[in-house]
Formats: C-alpha cells, sequence, structure tokens
C-alpha cells in the first residue's frame, strides 16, 4: 500500500490565488490510474487555495483562531480544490473517495493528534482510493489550527502499515547546487539547502516535508511530477529520507 502526497505546488499555480494547474492534475490522475499498485492512499497540499486564507487570519499549525470566518474560509478553500482533484481522479477511471480532515481529527490541548483510519482502512479494501487533504482542525484552547498534509501523510503510513511513501514536489528531489542529494538520513545533513517553499506556505515548505519524512520510521521519497509514474511502479527516484536507526 502506497500513501502519496500531491504537493499543492504541483497541482496549482501557488503565485495567482485558487488556480488549479490542470494539466499537471491531470497529469497525475493519469499516472495513479495506470499504477500497478491498486491500494492508494492520496493527501494533497493547500496550493494557492488553503495558505493563502490561512496567512490571512495568522493561523499556522501551532496558532489558532475562533473566528468562524477564518475557520470557513480555510476549510472552504480546501474542500473546493478536493473536489477539483477527485473530479480529475474521476475522469481518468478512478474511484476517488473525498475525506475531509476537519470532520474527521481533532488536537488535544497539548497538540496531539487524534486521526481515526478505521473508515479509511475500509474505504481502500472496498476498491476506493481515499483522498485527503490538509484543512483546519479543532484544536483545544485554541479554537482551529492547521493540519499539514505532511502530518497527515506520516500518521496515515504509521497507522495503516504503508509499504512506500512519496512526497511529489515540483523538484526532482532535495537539491543542492542544482543536483538532487541521494539519501538523507538526518536533518542537519540537509540544513544548509532547506529553504522556504515559493508563494505562501504556512507548513514549513521543504523543510518540514523532510522532516516529516524523517519521523515517519520508515523510508520515504521525495521526487518530482516526471517521476511520478516510476515511484508507483516501485523504482527508486528522487531523494530517499530515511531517519531510522542502523
Amino acid at each position: 500500500m502506497i500513501v502519496l502526497k500531491l504537493g499543492g505546488s504541483v497541482i496549482t499555480d501557488k503565485s495567482t490565488p485558487e488556480t488549479v494547474d490542470e494539466p499537471a492534475l491531470e497529469r497525475a490522475a493519469t499516472a495513479l490510474a495506470a499504477a500497478r499498485e491498486r491500494e492508494v492512499v492520496v493527501v494533497h497540499g493547500a496550493g494557492s487555495f488553503g495558505h493563502r486564507h490561512a496567512a490571512a487570519h495568522g493561523v499556522t499549525p501551532t496558532e489558532g483562531t475562533h473566528d468562524p470566518e477564518a475557520l470557513w474560509e480555510v476549510h472552504d478553500a480546501m474542500r473546493r480544490l478536493n473536489d477539483r482533484v477527485t473530479g480529475a481522479f474521476r475522469a481518468a477511471g478512478l474511484a476517488p473517495a473525498p475525506v475531509h480532515p476537519f470532520s474527521l481529527c481533532h488536537r488535544d490541548a497539548a497538540g496531539a493528534l487524534t486521526l481515526p483510519v478505521g473508515g479509511i482502512a475500509t474505504t481502500l479494501a472496498e476498491g476506493f482510493v481515499p483522498v485527503l487533504h490538509g484543512d483546519g482542525v479543532v484544536h483545544r484552547d485554541r479554537g482551529v489550527t492547521i493540519l499539514s498534509g505532511d502530518e497527515l501523510v506520516v500518521r496515515l503510513a504509521r497507522d495503516l502499515g504503508a509499504d512506500r511513501v512519496g512526497l511529489c514536489s515540483t523538484v526532482p528531489g532535495v537539491l543542492r547546487d542544482g543536483e538532487v542529494i541521494g539519501r538523507i538520513d538526518a536533518l542537519s545533513e540537509v540544513s544548509d539547502v532547506l529553504d522556504g517553499a515559493e508563494g505562501v506556505d504556512v507548513t514549513g515548505g521543504m523543510a518540514g516535508k523532510v522532516d516529516s519524512l524523517l519521523g515517519l520510521g520508515a523510508p520515504g521519497r521525495v521526487f518530482g511530477p516526471d517521476a511520478l509514474e516510476a515511484f508507483l511502479d516501485g523504482e527508486p527516484v528522487g531523494t530517499l529520507v530515511d531517519g531510522r536507526e542502523d
């Protein structure tokens, strides 16, 4: 089973508010439809949809809001993007099932995330492709904070026992001097090259992605859209990120 993150910068134009990159989304959908592995959970990022609303209201994974308009604007943007993603998947012949984290998850006062995965596992077993996304999440004593797609990937991979994990970004891997770094075992190895994301991103950019994979306890890969089909077929693409102790 695969847990795949489609980065918001892959499926949207992050420089233009609420704009889907239709050709890129269609290519991703086609690659998924052609994959030999049929059990795939997809998480997509916020791109030019949710991040802008979260930033406008000062909402982050740690800073919350009790403003109902902020909650609505963030969640509604992500729900609409999820509709576009699942629509493209359906057009490619997949059987997507939208899963909205706001209605599923919550955090306690210490920030620990509750994410029930029983329904997602059943969705997979019945032949559907669960499609989740970054979202707002109710957070005890803080109102609503942001739940990033990267955190969802880690939890889903752990709790569902994923065999492979992939983060599809706009670059072919984690880069140093324009070259793909083949393997990362610790964040300190690449702290000099990890910058923030282009456009508005409240969840940490590439540094957040690498840090999430290092905490997974299983190997993950960061790669570009051109390598998506190869990743789905099990080929060693992009950058291997593996924080497990030998």
